[in-house]
């Protein structure tokens, strides 16, 4: 007691408060070795929360992954490691965001031969009840090694044509997806982003193997309902296996391969397939077909009941393409919306249009935009549509029309914007509030 006093007497802001209680301690001393002995489930309630909160962010995900479902604790980890954290593209689940992310990240980083596949075998039992969209933008080549001893540098002979061949195939998505039960969405480009002066084609290669593996991946991710293999020179042989694989696939209802070398061969492969699928949007957008393709997809139109959407932009599918695809678009009542915009179309391609305006009740899109269509087609379109209550858009812009009939022809697609708007349930519903 003596001492008690004698120490208030000296410090007058000593004070029995300021010494941690034994279960402070305790807190202290399971955090700070929550690594080794990762304790959580056994504490109360208010204990959980506060050592969540005192977590560390950094701590290993085969500790953390399946003993934390804390949505605060999964939240820290995503906004420390990224600055823009859109969770309502994840579920509006934090650890979702955060166990696709960094297995995206492996992703975009792993280099064949060289980094540790367990990388990603490893994570695969932490994340695949978790993991239901993958977005990879970039796949990473082989390394190149130099054929030539180092005592050979400075001859003509070690020029860097001279290295040695080395597989460029990337990294072999097959034993990931097949492993990932809920996959919903794949979304893939084979390329590398920001070489600068490393610039080389090769890093910009999707190869037959590639090809091969990916085709046989989708085949078995039963519960596939969007893939996107983007700007990857995929070509005609190439998407004449994909389309191959994605034959009945169960699931499948969205397939955008734009941005890559298809022509007609593989339009027909492509039109095969969407007679064997769910498919309801399929995007083709700069590729390189021409009328003999579009006519492969336009008699897949003509029976098919399923896609909703189907874009051909900047390709060049000429009036032969065009022609044959308005004479499918007679009979079909599926599809909503097509985008014909830079096809190189006339006059010809507008005259069967004006006729799908005027016996067509399912569109509600079309865009012509850069095509030379004239004048006198732009009157067509205008007299087809002067009966026409369905079509919402109707996109004109550099098609040469005229602006007095491309204004016509927006009153009459407002109009029909307007009423639809009027006859939804939810603007009905706002109105009636």
């Amino acid at each position: 007691d003596s001492y008690c006093a004698h120490r208030i007497v000296e410090d007058p802001e000593w004070s029995l408060v300021t010494v941690p209680s034994l279960t402070e301690l305790c807190l202290q001393h399971i955090v700070h070795n929550f690594e080794k002995n990762p304790i959580l489930d056994c504490l109360l309630p208010k204990h959980q929360r506060n050592v969540l909160d005192r977590l560390s962010t950094g701590l290993p995900l085969a500790v953390t992954a399946n003993l934390i479902s804390d949505e605060d604790y999964w939240k820290r980890c995503c906004t420390e490691r990224w600055e823009v954290c859109d969770i309502s593209n994840y579920g509006d689940s934090w650890k979702r965001m955060f166990l696709e992310r960094h297995l995206e990240n492996i992703l975009k980083n792993f280099i064949p031969n060289t980094t540790d596949p367990n990388q990603v075998l490893d994570l695969i039992p932490m994340c695949k009840d978790y993991v239901r969209k993958l977005e990879v933008d970039q796949f990473l080549p082989p390394l190149k090694v130099d054929s030539k001893e180092e005592g050979d540098d400075f001859s003509d002979e070690g020029s860097d044509f001279e290295l040695s061949e080395v597989s460029v195939h990337h990294y072999d998505l097959r034993v990931l997806i097949t492993a990932l039960p809920h996959l919903e969405e794949l979304h893939l480009t084979y390329g590398v982003k920001n070489c600068r002066m490393n610039f080389e084609w090769n890093l910009f290669s999707f190869t037959d193997q590639d090809c091969w593996n990916l085709a046989v991946a989708v085949k078995m991710c039963h519960n596939l309902r969007v893939l996107k293999l983007t700007r990857s020179k995929v070509d005609d042989e190439k998407t004449r296996l994909l389309a191959h694989n994605l034959l009945d696939h169960p699931s499948l209802v969205e397939l955008n391969l734009s941005h890559n070398l298809i022509g007609d061969k593989g339009a027909r492969a492509i039109g095969k397939l969407i007679n064997r699928s769910k498919l309801e949007t399929l995007d083709l957008c700069n590729n390189k077909i021409h009328h003999s393709g579009a006519q492969a997809l336009a008699h897949a139109l003509a029976e098919n009941s399923t896609l909703t959407s189907l874009n051909l932009r900047l390709n060049d599918v000429e009036d032969q393409g065009g022609e044959v695809i308005g004479h499918a678009l007679l009979t079909n009542t599926t599809l909503k919306s097509i985008h014909l915009g830079s096809n190189n179309l006339s006059e010809q391609t507008a005259t069967i249009f004006s006729q799908v305006l005027a016996q067509n009740t399912t569109l509600t899109s079309i865009n012509f935009s850069c095509n030379h269509l004239g004048l006198d087609a732009g009157k067509q379109l205008l007299d087809g549509l002067s009966d026409n209550k369905t079509l919402t858009e109707f996109d004109l812009r550099l098609s040469e029309v005229g602006q007095e009939t491309e204004y016509l022809i927006h009153q009459i697609v407002w109009a029909n914007r307007d009423a639809a708007r009027l006859e939804s349930p939810q603007e009905l519903s706002s109105m009636l509030l």
